[in-house]
């Protein structure tokens, strides 16, 4: 009866025991949930994270798609009106180019008319002492249909 009555003091022990190391090991998994369940909360938070950047990022870069699409066609533009201008700009040099050839061909025409009329008055002294002609040009205006 002592040995049984031990043994039962030695199983309660031993079940004691059991049921403190099971009350540690529910403390232990319930502190492993809650554990859990914040990074479960805590992963969603960096998952939301990085849908927003995604999706900022997503904007920002069609954005950036759009300003380069916008300064190509004003770099566009402003080639093809440079390239206006510059046949413009040839355009009107090539009309003063002529305009300075014929003045030159009628600086000549003069000048060898006058030369032939100061030749030809040798006896009239009052036309020779007339001051030699100046000659004005008055330009015309041209327009370009480039």
């Amino acid at each position: 009866c002592a040995r049984l009555h031990e043994r039962a003091a030695r199983s309660q022990e031993a079940v004691r025991a059991s049921r403190r190391e099971a009350g540690e090991c529910r403390r232990q998994l319930q502190a492993r949930l809650v554990e859990m369940e914040s990074l479960r909360g805590a992963h969603q938070s960096l998952e939301r994270q990085l849908q927003e950047l995604e999706e900022r990022h997503n904007a920002e870069a069609a954005g950036l798609q759009d300003t380069i699409g916008q300064l190509e066609d004003n770099l566009r533009n402003t080639k093809n009106e440079m390239a206006r201008h510059l046949r413009e700009y040839q355009d009107l040099l090539n009309v003063k180019m002529a305009l300075d050839i014929e003045i030159a061909a009628y600086r000549k025409l003069l000048e060898g008319e006058e030369t032939l009329f100061n030749m030809g008055s040798g006896g009239l002294p009052s036309l020779n002492s007339l001051p030699s002609p100046t000659y004005s040009f008055q330009p015309r205006s041209f327009s370009s249909s480039t």
